[in-house]
């Protein structure tokens, strides 16, 4: 189960110096232009980011935090490229062994009393690779990190939530099996989905307001909410593509 950190990036450009010559001027200006119309017309488009450091994050204009969040013991390379928050891929390659290697994920932030808030759902559609072993996953944290509810919405290989089977429960629009348990640090809430989804709709709040009323946990104030891949495996080399991802929240 993983909890987020952050960190930046930047660089310049230096002009060049203009030619003197009257006749040279002309020269360049049109051995330029030439070489403007020689420069192919599907030019490569710069991605919003990209990183394969360990703990690489970034900010988008819109307010979401991506992760690359290699957090496990015994991981591999993995990395993490980005048109925007809502579309980004990660590449990764773990070796075929236990325990979770990393959890990339796009992060929104709530900060709000499950009380006081109106609406909170998200969309998700993703492309995720046939092997490997890895869990694609919402975790929702309170401010403190007390408390981790995941939902997983698809799943594949030796894979399984943390604690006891407690109960089976249609919500948010999805039906699911509830375990719950704790890891030393946080009481783990896990959602697991019947029957693997890769894209649809969730209502975040309709989840959150259920473990209030069953007295799981009082008015927790919601900290943020993290979509992505928790990857224990993915020997040589997988792909996970989120095509479209958002949350709407009020």
């Amino acid at each position: 189960m993983s909890r987020s950190k952050h960190a930046p990036t930047g660089h310049p450009r230096r002009p060049r110096r203009a030619v003197r010559t009257l006749i040279a001027a002309p020269l360049l200006a049109a051995l330029g232009f030439l070489g403007h119309l020689a420069v192919p017309a599907q030019a490569a488009i710069a991605q919003a980011w990209q990183s394969c450091d360990q703990w690489g994050n970034w900010q988008s204009p819109d307010g979401y935090i991506l992760y690359n969040n290699i957090w496990g013991s015994g991981a591999g390379s993995q990395c993490i490229s980005a048109e925007s928050a809502h579309n980004w891929t990660v590449d990764a390659d773990h070796p075929n062994t236990g325990g979770i290697k990393s959890y990339p994920n796009a992060k929104w932030i709530v900060n709000d009393p499950v009380s006081q808030i109106d609406r909170l759902s998200s969309s998700y559609d993703v492309t995720v690779p046939g092997g490997g072993a890895y869990n694609t996953t919402y975790d929702v944290w309170d401010v403190n990190y007390d408390y981790e509810v995941m939902l997983w919405m698809n799943w594949t290989g030796p894979v399984g939530p943390l604690g006891q089977f407690r109960t089976t429960v249609a919500l948010g629009g999805h039906t699911w099996d509830v375990y719950s348990g704790n890891n030393g640090n946080n009481e783990v809430f896990s959602f697991l989905r019947h029957g693997d989804s890769t894209a649809g709709e969730v209502d975040l709040l309709a989840v959150l307001r259920w473990l209030s009323d069953e007295g799981w946990w009082g008015d927790v104030t919601v900290g943020d909410v993290q979509f992505g891949y928790e990857i224990t495996s993915a020997a040589g080399g997988l792909e996970f593509t989120t095509n479209d991802f958002g949350v709407t929240s009020g």
